[in-house]
């Protein structure tokens, strides 16, 4: 599969990370590894999954796996050179275990000497921004906006500055939870949900790309809690079943607030009003 893939990086990303989350407790990516040590599919899955068990084994017992996970991803870009997905999991690497800067602007730049608009690239940087881990208040937001507006038109990096309110919103729910709750969020009179309109929904490619369901919810999320329901319809028959757990949570029930909205989205305006 991933050699059918090719140098798709969005694909081979996801479909790396999916492979993954089924192999960081077995070990076929190590016995693959073993058995073909120069694959650069075999070590970029094994790169993967190395670094998966260091961040579920945590910042302190997960160093010497992390290590292992660095050196793993180092080697797969020595098979091939041209591969994005080992310096996503660097990222990734990065904000877990070594929020080191300098290192971090390096593999950005190698990144985007690669593939300039990674959708995944892109997440893995802005979290690493995001106040939790190593950012300053309000650095995420403005480095996503200064990405959508050098990003050519129909990328969802446009739906970047939805996952930072998503962000926002969750943390100052964590930290107050007694005055601050779903009738203070910051969706109401949003000009970033026109941003992911105009500058990827309207403009999309005709196929989908890897983590379409993720971002599509964002949008149908912020839509909906806008009040923009007739809008959130089409968000919500592009997104069909595909629901992700992420951002509704982050406002109480996801399974619950997903139909309910996609429940007013579809029904007559007459209807919602009453």
């Amino acid at each position: 599969m991933l050699v059918a893939t090719g140098p798709d990086w969005d694909r081979r990303i996801f479909r790396l990370q999916v492979l993954a989350e089924a192999g960081a407790r077995l070990r076929f990516a190590d016995t693959w590894a073993e058995a073909e040590p120069h694959s650069p599919h075999a070590l970029a899955l094994l790169g993967n999954v190395q670094a998966l068990r260091a961040m579920i084994a945590g910042r302190v017992r997960g160093q010497t796996l992390m290590e292992e996970a660095w050196a793993t991803c180092c080697a797969a870009l020595d098979t091939w050179p041209q591969d994005v997905a080992p310096l996503v999991v660097m990222l990734a690497l990065l904000r877990t275990h070594v929020p080191d800067r300098s290192t971090l602007n390096h593999v950005w730049s190698e990144i985007k000497q690669r593939d300039p608009w990674n959708r995944e690239a892109h997440h893995e940087f802005v979290t690493y921004l995001f106040v939790r881990h190593h950012g300053k208040p309000g650095e995420a937001m403005w480095w996503a906006e200064e990405q959508v507006s050098i990003a050519p038109k129909g990328l969802p990096i446009a739906v970047l500055p939805l996952v930072v309110l998503a962000e926002v919103h969750r943390c100052r729910q964590e930290q107050d939870q007694d005055s601050y709750g779903l009738m203070i969020h910051p969706w109401v009179d949003c000009p970033q949900i026109d941003l992911a309109l105009e500058r990827w929904w309207r403009y999309r490619a005709p196929r989908p790309h890897a983590c379409f369901a993720d971002d599509a919810n964002y949008l149908a999320h912020a839509l909906s809690f806008a009040n923009r329901h007739h809008e959130a319809s089409e968000v919500f028959d592009a997104i069909g079943p595909y629901a992700t757990r992420v951002p509704w949570a982050y406002c109480g029930r996801a399974r619950e607030l997903f139909l309910r909205h996609r429940a007013w989205a579809y029904s007559p305006p007459r209807r919602r009003r009453r």
